[in-house]
Order: C-alpha cells, then structure tokens, then sequence
C-alpha cells in the first residue's frame, strides 16, 4: 500500500508501505474537433481519444470541457496518464486526488468512483492501451486533474467566477490546463500541481495546521474545527493577489496586517455593523490624504442625520458640517429651508469639513472599490478599547492610522515625505499622498485563522458560516 506524507512546505513525498453548460461549448467542440481529427487519423490511439470528445455526452461528463479540449489540443490528442511510460506522474495523480480532503477539498468531485485507486493501478500495470475504457479514463483523469487545480487555485464555491467562467480560458493569467500541461514537463511534477495554491501567509499557516490534524490522526476529533479550516481555506482562494507586499483586514477579528518585505504589522479595526456590513473585496490603495472632508453618504444624511438637523438647528455647526445644493453650493440653513430639504433630500448634499472632529480622521486612505467604502481614521478612538468592533456603516477604521500611512511611505522608498506627512497630520494640511507602488488591499472574512501556532476562533458576525459550511458537508 502506498502511503503520502504532507510536510509544512505542502510538498508531497511517496513511500511504499455538468450538462447545462454543453449548448455554450458546442460551438468550441466542432472548431477544435475537426482540426484534431486531420492531426490524429494516423494513429489509433489518439482517434480513440479525439472521437470520444466529439461527443455531446461524454463532454457533459466532465467538469471543464472546455479546458479538456484544450489540453489534448496541445497534445494532439495522444494519451497522457496510461501510455506505458516509466513517469510515476499517473501514480501521483492518483493519489493526489486522492488525498484532496488534506487540502481542504473533497476527493468526491473528481470522479472518484469511476477512478478508484485499484482501478487506476490495474490500468497503469496493463500493457492493454488501446481500449475505449483506457482513453475514456485518460481523459477523465486529465479533467479531474485539471478541476483539482481550479479548486486549490478559485476555490470550489467561487462567488465571483463560475465553473463556465473558468472553464473559457485564462482568467487574471491562470489557466489550469496550460498549467497541468506545464506540470506535466517538470521534473518535480507534484511541486508544480501544489504551486497554484494561494501564497498569502494565512492561507499557508491553515495548510500546514491541517497536515498537522492529519499527520496526528486527529481530524475525527473535532470534525466542526475541520469544517472551520476548510471553508476559510477556501475563503482564501478567492484572493487574487500574488504580492508580498499588501494589506489584509479580516472582518471577524476586528483587526488589519501590513505585509511587507515577509513583515508583518499589526492594527486594531472597527468594521461594519451586522445591518451595514462592510464587504469582502479586492482593490490597492493608490494613495492617502491627509486632513479629508467627509461627503455623508446620502443613507446617512436621510435616516440618520436629518432627523437630528430638524430637532436642533445647531447640530450643524456644532459638529462642522454644511449642506450643498446639486450645484455644489453651500446654502444658508432657516426653517423654510429645512423644510425644501426634508421634501427633497436627493438634491442637497452634507460635508464635515476637515479637522479634530472629522468623522474620518487624520487621514483616509483611498483604494477603487464598488461600494463607495474607504480606509480611515477616526475621531473616536475610545471605540478601539471596546472587544468587538462592527460598529460603523460599512468603511474601515484603522488605529495608529498615522503609524500605518508612515509605514506606507517607507515600503514605497518615499521616506523623504515624511515630515511632510507628520506636518500634515499634525495641523490638519490637505495633502496627497500617490504611492509610487499601489499596495493590494484585501478585505476578506476568516472566522478561524492560527495565530503563534495556535487556533483562534472568531466570531461569525456576518452569519456567514452556516451557508459554506452546507455546501461543504453536501459535496463531501
């Protein structure tokens, strides 16, 4: 029997001891299968493979068609994992998948009953390669292949990509079967596979305490910490990033990390509330300003803010706001006016102006995003003494802001700003800050993440576990 063994590094060593998207490949099908068919007449073999993915039902069979198609393009449809060669890559295939439980995947999306271990043994010892069953599986085991590798690198509930949206071809430069094509011409084969996993620092420190789960032969013992480590590991193959250089908030532990150069820093947070949620999302920070007015958001201005304006006129001046017209001027506040603006609020608009008081700080920090959120600091810093933070109405507020704008400078060699920047800050100066090299930032939600070797739990805020945790449990 043959045994895999996971070390920290995620490096592998052996020992011996679906049919609705068929109508959009169609089209793809007949362009590639014809010009195969003309490379492939000469050999029986590969007619085998070309004539069993012309058809309809056999490609609504697989995972990624598509990607499939393309794979055996490059190879002009010959075999790949059951051609009598001495590689061990067939018998590492098979392993790997499966062992996908021990990376947080389960070996039941790979078409495990069709490809059993003794099976696939029995067909890798044959010296009978021509058979339909053996190109049939061939080309099974390239589409389970090629799906465990869009699962270590997407994730298997992706909400921002399909299965058909990967299955078109590159998406942000991944390509799975150009990469198992690549794998395939490595000498470390397994290595290769493992690569397109995520290489962000807490997606890492997740694998290798699962190892250690499973290394001990504890993963029977607490199957609801598995089902923790499994949906935040998954969390994290969402990210796109690559840089060692970025910016991750984690909405459950109330906290952000600034990675740079393998450092990590780390800041308290206050996120949204439950009914105003800050989102999960990708962006950089292209910039900071110092000294920032803050244009309220018109929800606020409307069901919050108005309502104080009506009942004490001072509420204004008191906190240094003004209201604009559509046209961008301020207008003088009196009873009639209060009135035309309770009647009409989508025509005025409200700004803090910069200062001790402003709602977002010192500084604020600016990355492109869908949701009109931003990082920033804050006028009410008691609030970072408080256990749980989801007390704002979606933004990010940061403690030490001014500690995280300088770190920010220094990362992006502008350390000659500096003083400008603590001048800036001091006296509440408006100043742009352009970062030469835009940092990622990432604001995720991890409900279980290892902190000094050991697991922490945080709460699940958001209420988004129980969802995942189905999806999981009935794909098992």
């Amino acid at each position: 029997m043959t045994k895999i063994i996971i070390w920290e590094d995620n490096y592998l060593e052996f020992y011996n001891t679906n049919s609705h998207n068929m109508k959009a490949i169609a089209t793809f099908v007949v362009l590639v299968f014809f010009n195969l068919v003309l490379q492939a007449q000469n050999s029986d073999k590969t007619t085998r493979i070309a004539t069993l993915l012309q058809d309809k039902t056999n490609l609504s069979k697989l995972y990624y068609p598509k990607s499939v198609l393309r794979f055996y393009t490059k190879d002009n449809m010959g075999y790949t994992w059951f051609e009598g060669s001495n590689s061990d890559q067939p018998e590492i295939a098979v392993l790997l998948l499966g062992y996908a439980d021990q990376f947080g995947l389960s070996s039941s999306g790979y078409h495990c009953q069709e490809l059993s271990p003794e099976k696939l043994m029995a067909i890798i010892d044959s010296k009978f390669n021509d058979s339909d069953e053996r190109a049939w599986l061939d080309i099974l085991m390239t589409d389970a292949l090629i799906t465990f590798i869009n699962n270590l690198h997407f994730g298997k509930y992706n909400p921002k990509y399909t299965s058909s949206d990967i299955d078109a071809g590159y998406i942000n430069g991944f390509c799975s079967d150009d990469k198992l094509s690549f794998a395939l011409s490595q000498n470390d084969f397994l290595r290769t596979i493992l690569e397109v996993q995520p290489q962000i620092h807490a997606y890492k420190q997740l694998q290798d305490h699962l190892n250690t789960l499973y290394a001990n032969d504890l993963v029977n013992t607490s199957q609801s910490q598995i089902e923790k480590i499994v949906i935040n590991m998954e969390r994290l193959r969402w990210i796109n990033t690559i840089s060692e250089n970025y910016i991750l908030v984690n909405i459950p532990s109330y906290s952000l990390e600034l990675h740079t150069n393998k450092i990590q820093r780390d800041f308290k947070v206050i996120v949204g509330k439950p009914s105003t949620p800050s989102p999960i999302l990708e962006s950089v920070v292209t910039h900071f300003t110092t000294a920032p007015d803050w244009k309220v958001p018109q929800s606020i201005f409307r069901k919050e803010m108005l309502p104080k304006i009506l009942k004490n006129s001072k509420y204004l001046t008191d906190h240094h706001y003004s209201i604009y017209d559509r046209n961008g001027n301020e207008v003088t506040i009196n009873p009639a006016r209060l009135k035309e603006i309770s009647r009409n609020t989508s025509s005025y608009s409200v700004r803090q102006s910069s200062g001790c008081d402003n709602a977002l700080g010192a500084v604020v920090f600016r990355f492109e995003n869908t949701y009109g959120i931003y990082l920033h600091d804050t006028s009410q810093k008691q609030l970072f003494n408080k256990e749980e933070r989801a007390l704002s109405h979606g933004c990010v507020r940061v403690e030490q802001a001014d500690k995280l704008a300088k770190l920010l400078l220094e990362n992006d060699r502008s350390e000659d700003q500096l003083p400008i920047l603590e001048n800036a800050m001091a006296n509440y100066k408006r100043k742009d800050f352009v970062l030469k090299q835009p940092i990622p930032i990432i604001i995720t939600y991890l409900t279980y993440s290892i902190k000094n070797g050991r697991p922490v739990f945080y709460k699940d805020i958001y209420h988004l576990d129980s969802g995942l945790i189905e999806k999981v449990i009935a794909n098992k």
